[in-house]
């Protein structure tokens, strides 16, 4: 089996899903963070809007963390990520989409990105009028996906898919807001999916800390080589 690098930064909710799904494959794969920035020409030669991640797999290079989700599903078949029936294969791309284009969009890019990413990795401050924006459509969105999820153990049934394994990176983030109480209290069936999600060792094994530190040997260990080839 042919081993997969992921071109990542470590604490992207877009990135913890590749490797989460590459985890739950039982698939090699190696991460190396986009130390020279998102907008530098190196990885704009990756990735042409300048976002993470990108994975590569031999000479294949893939851009867009769906396209690289079923990818993966189709190149490593066991266990299978896609529901056979087609309306549940509906249901799991219906999800996927609410992910990219509404919880992403408008509501995790804002909220959490004011709560965490912003003064951790940037030394900001949160704008609380930004956040309070955002807010009625943050609880649209997790009106309907609980509406979606209802009383099943993943969003398309028993089975775990691709739609799990995309939102809960993104409401992992949300959980680690002063706004989850607000949104999350009337959903207790998000709550028991989110806790399920956190428990799988393809979530455990993805934490931002443990990236950080794979990420922070990848650095290290090509440093390394390059001083020996220098």
């Amino acid at each position: 089996m042919s081993e997969y690098l992921v071109h990542l930064i470590p604490g992207s909710p877009f990135s913890r899903a590749a490797l989460a799904t590459l985890e739950e494959k039982g698939a090699p794969y190696r991460v190396m963070p986009v130390a020279s920035g998102l907008r530098s020409a190196q990885h704009l030669s990756r990735h042409p809007f300048g976002r993470v991640p990108v994975l590569e797999h031999g000479d294949f290079t893939l851009y867009e963390t769906q396209a690289i989700l079923r990818y993966l599903d189709r190149v490593l078949p066991e266990p299978a990520l896609t529901p056979a029936d087609p309306r549940r294969a509906a249901r799991m791309d219906q999800a996927m989409n609410v992910n990219d284009w509404y919880l992403f969009h408008g509501v995790a890019n804002v909220i959490a990105f004011q709560r965490i990413v912003g003064p951790r990795l940037m030394g900001l401050t949160p704008d609380e009028a930004a956040i309070a924006a955002a807010m009625p459509k943050a609880r649209t969105v997790f009106d309907e996906l609980a509406a979606l999820l209802g009383e099943q153990r993943y969003f398309t049934g028993d089975s775990l898919t691709l739609a799990d394994l995309l939102l809960a990176p993104q409401l992992d983030f949300m959980q680690q807001t002063p706004e989850w109480e607000a949104l999350a209290t009337s959903h207790p069936n998000i709550r028991r999916w989110l806790a399920r999600m956190q428990a799988r060792p393809s979530f455990l094994a993805t934490t931002w800390e443990k990236v950080a530190a794979k990420a922070q040997a990848a650095t290290a260990a090509q440093a390394t080589t390059r001083a020996a080839s220098g």
